[in-house]
């Protein structure tokens, strides 16, 4: 059980993204489809950290494996950082991609501030509660239409200086070198000696769940949780 991670999302886009960046690790990746139809997680968290472990611990109970979630959006300056943790569902709960990118560009109409960035963290739990996560950001600005077929979410008004386009305009190779998601895993992936040696004690520990409130670990390597 210590080497096979769950990809805690049924969002095929991110699966597709988060395998890529993990591929070559000595390590068995998984996805949610993996194990048929599971209980969702509730998201309800008022930050990005917060809902990433709400999803990696929610699976990691039901499966009884390590889990690794990612709760990522955007946050625009001239929107008071809207629609950060809702950015999926920032036209509704049955909101589209395009129905997304539709509302921020109506709502950023005649705003020459139109700085943005997108944000991350990844969260890395263990079935009784502790957990380790990751963090990245990627600053760009929101473009006044869309530009480019590639990507998905906000690709296409996603605007990144260095690469004079968006995000939907370049391979998923290129946005991953230095896209939010990318920086998170790209952490992970320097620590994943450490990360897998994490895994294999906590697993061979499986103490029952807290049934209230789960323990948080932070990336110093002693008393628990990755920040």
């Amino acid at each position: 059980m210590d080497k096979i991670i769950v990809l805690a999302t049924s969002n095929q886009n991110k699966v597709n993204e988060l395998k890529e960046l993990i591929k070559g690790f000595p390590v068995e990746i998984k996805c949610l489809k993996d194990f048929g139809p599971l209980p969702e997680a509730i998201e309800d968290g008022a930050t990005f950290d917060e809902n990433a472990y709400k999803k990696a611990l929610h699976y990691a109970r039901i499966l009884g494996l390590p889990a690794l979630a990612d709760d990522s959006g955007l946050s625009v300056d001239a929107l008071d950082g809207a629609p950060g943790v809702y950015s999926a569902r920032y036209s509704g709960e049955r909101a589209t991609d395009w129905d997304n990118c539709e509302k921020l560009l109506k709502e950023m109409e005649g705003k020459t501030a139109r700085t943005a960035r997108f944000e991350c963290v990844l969260s890395l739990a263990v079935p009784h509660g502790p957990a380790l996560t990751w963090e990245g950001r990627c600053e760009g600005r929101i473009t006044e239409q869309r530009q480019g077929e590639a990507g998905f979410g906000y690709d296409p008004v996603f605007f990144y200086e260095d690469f004079g386009k968006t995000f939907a305009e370049v391979s998923m190779a290129e946005k991953s070198r230095v896209s939010h998601r990318g920086k998170a895993m790209q952490e992970f992936a320097t620590e994943f000696d450490n990360v897998m040696k994490w895994i294999k004690q906590r697993m061979s520990e499986m103490k029952p769940p807290k049934p209230d409130h789960a323990e948080f670990e932070h990336n110093d390597w002693s008393e628990e949780r990755m920040g």
